[in-house]
């Protein structure tokens, strides 16, 4: 790293509920153009989330366990307020398609103008478009295995804190 500059920190946000290969590949993508990476685990109240941010923190953690510039964070702020607390002033967020495009957009507007916090949009592969947390949990409902669909870290957790899962009740 240069003297001349001051090292690059971005956040990426989002529930993760759960972490899937689409995240983990957005990760590793963005990763290596920053210094630092914080995975933000966003605390929503008015999302019921099956996995706990504490869960879901610890999913992400073991994922990214061989990723010495990843940081994993619980986010109970605004993102705004998250990024000026942890000294960063750039986002980054995947899209898959055209509504997810529209809707980042719009967010990443507003979060210059209240914060200056700048976004970094990044398309998602063809190959992982399909993948999504809410899909993960419906199959999960379901009582389908969707570990195709997660890092094998993320499955293994959800495998061993499965609880109540499958049949809804978490």
């Amino acid at each position: 790293m240069s003297e001349n500059r001051a090292p690059r920190r971005a956040v990426f946000p989002g529930s993760f509920d759960p972490y899937t290969r689409g995240h983990h590949d957005l990760v590793l993508r963005v990763g290596c153009l920053v210094d630092e990476l914080i995975i933000a685990v966003g605390v929503n109240h008015a999302k019921n989330p099956v996995f706990t941010a504490e869960e879901r923190q610890e999913m992400i953690r073991r994922a990214t366990a061989d990723l010495p510039h990843v940081r994993v964070e619980i986010m109970t702020t605004t993102l705004v307020e998250f990024c000026a607390s942890h000294g960063s002033t750039l986002v980054v967020k995947g899209v898959r398609d055209g509504a997810d495009m529209t809707n980042e957009a719009t967010q990443a507007a507003i979060n210059r103008d209240l914060g200056g916090v700048e976004t970094l949009l990044v398309p998602t592969r063809p190959e992982l478009s399909h993948i999504s947390s809410s899909i993960v949990r419906e199959l999960m409902r379901w009582g389908i295995d969707p570990s195709r669909y997660v890092p094998a870290e993320v499955a293994a957790f959800m495998r061993d804190n499965r609880s109540g899962i499958a049949d809804g009740s978490r």
